[in-house]
């Protein structure tokens, strides 16, 4: 009997066409090397600034920011009349006034980054039925990270010969199945960076992967130095404990 079914079950997985070992895989993105990575790593916060401006000029067109208040800017160094500027920048929904209507008023410091579009149907149908994922903690929430969205920004590619792409879809090469929905976002100078570095793909991508990294887990760097007061304060402790083992049982020896 059993061998009857081991039989059945290797015919079958002999019979069966094995899957292209592509076909829903994506390359595995490189190893990048990161300012904020290990024990002492920190922000970059010239990258921040820069990653910043890729957000508000390319992606705030599609994506939303919902968890990130422009008060929290502050942890990137901007001072606080460089964030009343740019959250003025905006228009937001208020109200309702003592009429009890809506109304519209510029944007202030306490408010979140305003989203590109009022709802998710709004977005679906301004993006062919695709739904553009908030990016407040989408480090966090693909695997790989940052190197996984800074490959991704980085591997839009013409499709190899033979490829099938589909009608609205772009080939990336670190995307499962290399077709994406989302088009190139980003192209050489697409934006100006006011402290003069060349605004190639390469660098763009690493800026804004800096920023969403931050936008993640902006209490990072607080607390990794908090790690380190708990550590040391852990070795000064058992010292002080082993001192104190070597004094009491000093008689004994």
């Amino acid at each position: 009997m059993h061998k009857s079914l081991l039989a059945a079950a290797l015919a079958f997985l002999l019979a069966a066409p094995a899957a292209p070992a592509t076909a829903a895989g994506a390359a595995k993105p490189p190893e990048q090397a990161w300012s904020f990575d290990g024990v002492f790593g920190t922000f970059d916060r010239a990258s921040l600034r820069r990653g910043l401006i890729v957000y508000r000029q390319v992606c705030s067109s599609c994506h939303s920011l919902s968890l990130v208040a422009y008060r929290h800017l502050a942890g990137v160094n901007f001072s606080a009349d460089e964030i009343k500027a740019i959250a003025a920048t905006v228009e937001v929904t208020d109200g309702p006034n003592d009429q009890g209507e809506m109304f519209q008023r510029p944007g202030r410091p306490a408010d979140k980054f305003k989203a590109p579009f009022a709802n998710e149907n709004a977005a679906r149908a301004a993006n062919n039925g695709a739904h553009p994922p908030d990016l407040s903690l989408m480090i966090k929430a693909r695997k790989g990270g940052a190197n996984y969205v800074h490959a991704l920004l980085a591997g839009y590619k013409d499709p190899p010969a033979g490829f099938q792409l589909t009608d609205g879809m772009s080939y990336n090469t670190h995307f499962p199945g290399q077709q994406i929905a989302m088009g190139a976002p980003l192209n050489e100078g697409s934006v100006d960076y006011p402290d003069g570095t060349k605004a190639s793909v390469e660098q763009m991508a690493r800026d804004v992967t800096t920023f969403l990294a931050w936008t993640a887990e902006p209490e990072m760097e607080a607390r990794k130095r908090l790690g380190l007061k708990v550590l040391l304060f852990l070795l000064v402790l058992t010292g002080m404990l082993y001192a104190l083992k070597r004094m009491i049982w000093s008689d004994l020896h």
